[in-house]
């Protein structure tokens, strides 16, 4: 049982002992021993993306802290796995493990006589190891697998680089651009019918293909999208700055937010934020 005091020398067995403290059925935190996946699911995916956040800023100081809370995601759910006897952390840290090495034939395996495989038994090791993996999960589809749960962006790029695999792709920007133009005059005329579900589903193709566009270009839609929004964010604040309160900024007009705002992408231009 751990004294509550803190060491320079912590383990990840003492990261294991705090949790089993927590989830304790009579000693432990109410709201830690209430939780279960499903509750606790919503936390990890957001750690993870503080993670990326933390990247996306340089700020290796937070970066440390949230690997930190990433890493307690995984010792929870260990936890409450091992409550019901299905595994536990040591068999998380030993599949990775066998995973990482099943998947890296190009590092970890050696011919009879010890040596590195060449490229093209590096490959063929690869997709046997991949080939065996799906076996291991029944999965049918080249679509089998892809998490239903992922954000969606990432999730449209996995399901496009599964089917490009048998060939089913564009294959260059060029042709995704003309399927962007022609989605894009579908979107207008879902538009003006004024049906909701048309535009929904027209507004969903055309996302569709953006992300087709963004893997064809080699960047990532997610990154692309958080420099968008922290474009955005840096020139509305601006203008909140240059309107003085948000009472001003409610009596002002759309043109003359406009007008800020265009104040405001030049003045960051030139500062180099673009």
């Amino acid at each position: 049982m751990r004294s509550g005091t803190i060491t320079k020398s912590e383990t990840i067995q003492d990261l294991l002992d705090i949790m089993d403290q927590l989830r304790d059925p009579e000693t432990g935190c109410p709201w830690d021993r209430e939780q279960d996946f499903s509750t606790i699911a919503p936390y990890t995916i957001e750690e993870a993306y503080e993670v990326a956040d933390a990247i996306q800023r340089g700020r290796m100081d937070e970066l440390k802290d949230e690997l930190g809370d990433l890493l307690f995601q995984v010792v929870f759910h260990s936890k409450m796995a091992s409550e019901i006897g299905v595994f536990g952390f040591d068999d998380v840290v030993e599949a990775v493990c066998d995973k990482m090495i099943r998947r890296h034939p190009h590092v970890f395996a050696r011919d009879e006589g010890g040596h590195k495989l060449d490229a093209v038994a590096q490959t063929e090791a690869w997709e046997h190891a991949k080939a065996l993996e799906r076996d291991a999960k029944g999965e049918q589809s080249l679509l089998d697998g892809v998490p239903r749960g992922m954000a969606e962006l990432q999730r449209a790029v996995k399901l496009q680089k599964r089917a490009s695999r048998v060939g089913f792709d564009w294959g260059s920007p060029g042709p995704v651009m003309e399927k962007f133009v022609e989605e894009s005059l579908e979107m207008l005329e879902a538009m003006q019918s004024g049906s909701f579900e048309a535009m929904e589903d027209e507004l969903g193709d055309l996302l569709f293909v953006v992300t087709n566009l963004a893997r064809q270009l080699k960047i990532d839609p997610a990154k692309a999208l958080r420099r968008a929004n922290a474009k955005f964010e840096l020139r509305f604040r601006a203008i909140e700055q240059a309107a003085g309160s948000r009472d001003a900024l409610h009596q002002m007009e759309l043109d003359e937010m406009e007008a800020l705002w265009q104040q405001a992408k030049l003045h960051h231009r030139k500062e180099g934020l673009k």
